[in-house]
């Protein structure tokens, strides 16, 4: 496969224009010259193999020759909500879910969260679920959504039917995979009594993951694995 890029705007066979960031990385750091051919990717379930036409300061052209639509999507909705880790970790645990297949990510405001990302960090999140979909060949973006608290979440009209509390007091389940299904792990210190209270009046789902207490993003791939993960 051709190395890949995002671009953000429609694509179809014929001419196209990369730019701003991905223009960026074609041109200074791939150093791309007429001719050579790359894979376009907007979101939008297909991918687009492409020839590089022409190399600018600030736009790369290209022209797209062919598309196609491979199946690397799970086909269900898996959605995890949990509070941010702090530095990295938040990096790590979204280019993580990204290549698990995981729908959707919501960040959650708890009693005892740290971190609550503002607009410029919910666009850091993005950019590394676009960069960790260009690497494991994704071609729909995993959603990020706004920081929400937890009491709105957990009563949200539209989650899937199967709503899993992760939690130390939590038992064992035998959930059979591939369904729709949302994900909530708490913060550093576990979801209070309260917040456990409150998930399990709205129908959540309370799972413990063992005698070892996990951080919040080994939590939540352990959780994807055992009850939304295909591969």
């Amino acid at each position: 496969m051709s190395e890949r890029y995002y671009v953000n705007c429609p694509l179809q066979p014929g001419p196209a224009e990369v730019e701003g960031p991905e223009a960026h990385h074609l041109a200074a750091v791939c150093r791309v010259r007429a001719g050579d051919a790359v894979c376009l990717f907007n979101g939008d379930g297909r991918e687009y193999s492409a020839e590089v036409v022409a190399v600018g300061k600030r736009s790369v052209s290209l022209r797209v020759l062919t598309v196609e639509t491979p199946n690397r999507e799970l086909g269900f909705r898996v959605e995890v909500a949990a509070p941010l880790p702090k530095g990295d970790r938040a990096q790590f645990l979204l280019e993580k879910l990204t290549e698990l297949g995981v729908t959707h990510f919501v960040p959650l405001r708890t009693q005892r969260s740290i971190v609550h990302p503002r607009e410029t960090k919910l666009e850091k999140l993005e950019r590394y679920v676009i960069e960790a979909s260009k690497q494991c060949g994704r071609n729909v973006l995993l959603q990020v959504r706004p920081l929400m608290d937890w009491q709105d979440y957990c009563r949200s009209n539209d989650l899937p039917k199967l709503k899993m509390l992760a939690h130390p007091s939590g038992s064992e389940s035998t959930v059979s995979h591939a369904m729709p299904v949302a994900i909530a792990v708490g913060p550093e210190g576990g979801f209070t009594e309260e917040e456990l209270e409150f998930g399990r009046s709205a129908g959540w789902r309370v799972v413990g993951l063992g005698s070892r207490i996990l951080r919040i993003e080994t939590a939540a791939l352990v959780l994807v694995a055992l009850f939304g993960w295909r591969g």
